[in-house]
């Protein structure tokens, strides 16, 4: 083959692997066996050629950036969380505003239940929780079933729990977002008619301010996790131009990133119910402070922050996936 022919043959997709430069290791792992195989051809017959050290160029920089990524693993776990875990729940933004509005709806339609039959309680949380709790009560001491047992297990079997209810809201998702709206409506409900127990005995306020120091990041998180299976589920649901079987993986790959970042959460939130949330006499402005801090956390890194990542000209890039920066990004068009 001719010099200018091999040359008008693949500069189209030289210049591509250029302008268009890629964080995604599968991307950039063909690309470079792409350019080996172009200047294999190059040295061979054109072994002084200029072309020869233009194709030696470029895959002498996707080589440098492949192991510059491998060297900066810290590097890459805080580019995920500072900058592809925030796009991608904005990205999902409504989903998650959906799941937050089914989950309120019906944690409200569970206090209204729970207000208009005396038995509902009973059904939803038992019967032997209930009389613990009413035995409790009389004694003084209505939250004394957070003092019950031993800290470190109690953390460990409440992590383990939690973390286990997320996942069974991811992996409802699969067979359509059926399964985890049915387990963010049968929480949702338990959630209502819990804390409506508490306001009837006229201890709400007291409830809020001892039970929501691990409940605010424990509940946000179970929200967040049925987000995550809606994820999942939408890949089903609305394919788009995709196979369904390949919108699918897209999907629950979204997924599983925005579960996989909720642990830290439940093990936080494990934490403060095994060891701070037992201390129900702690000073009013302490439990605010934890509450508050919780809540504050929740509401900026998944709805303020993203929006902020995005507003700077962060993006994901639609095919792969991958972190496109501001300095990289392609202008929007009108």
């Amino acid at each position: 083959m001719r010099e200018s022919t091999f040359i008008k043959k693949n500069l189209a997709r030289w210049k591509r692997y250029q302008a268009e430069p890629s964080d995604d290791p599968d991307v950039m792992a063909e690309r470079f066996t792409s350019l080996l195989d172009d200047l294999a051809y190059a040295k061979t017959f054109y072994s002084f050629s200029k072309v020869t050290q233009y194709i030696n160029g470029m895959a002498a920089a996707i080589y440098q950036h492949i192991y510059r990524n491998r060297r900066d693993e810290a590097g890459r776990v805080r580019t995920f969380l500072a900058y592809e875990l925030p796009l991608l729940i904005r990205r999902h933004h409504r989903l998650l505003l959906f799941t937050f509005a089914y989950f309120l709806l019906f944690t409200i339609m569970g206090a209204f239940s729970a207000s208009h039959d005396e038995t509902f309680v009973r059904g939803i949380l038992g019967d032997e929780y209930v009389n613990m709790t009413e035995q409790n009560i009389s004694s003084g001491d209505p939250f004394g079933v957070y003092k019950s047992g031993n800290e470190w297990v109690m953390f460990f079997y409440i992590a383990y729990n939690n973390i286990n209810v997320a996942l069974m809201c991811f992996v409802g998702g699969i067979i359509f977002t059926v399964g985890t709206l049915w387990l963010l409506f049968k929480n949702a409900v338990m959630l209502g008619s819990f804390q409506y127990y508490f306001f009837a005995k006229g201890l709400g306020w007291q409830s809020v301010l001892v039970i929501w120091i691990h409940g605010t990041l424990e509940i946000s998180a179970i929200v967040i996790a049925g987000a995550a299976g809606m994820i999942m589920g939408s890949g089903l649901l609305f394919p788009g131009t995709r196979k369904r079987m390949d919108a699918l993986k897209r999907s629950a790959k979204d997924g599983i990133k925005v579960i996989v970042s909720l642990i830290p959460i439940f093990v936080v939130a494990a934490f403060l119910e095994g060891f701070v949330t037992r201390h129900t006499s702690m000073p009013l402005w302490l439990s605010l402070l934890i509450l508050l801090l919780s809540l504050s956390f929740i509401i900026g890194y998944f709805i303020i922050y993203p929006i902020c990542v995005q507003r700077k000209g962060y993006r994901l890039d639609a095919s792969t996936g991958a972190l496109v920066k501001p300095d990289k990004a392609i202008p929007a068009t009108n």
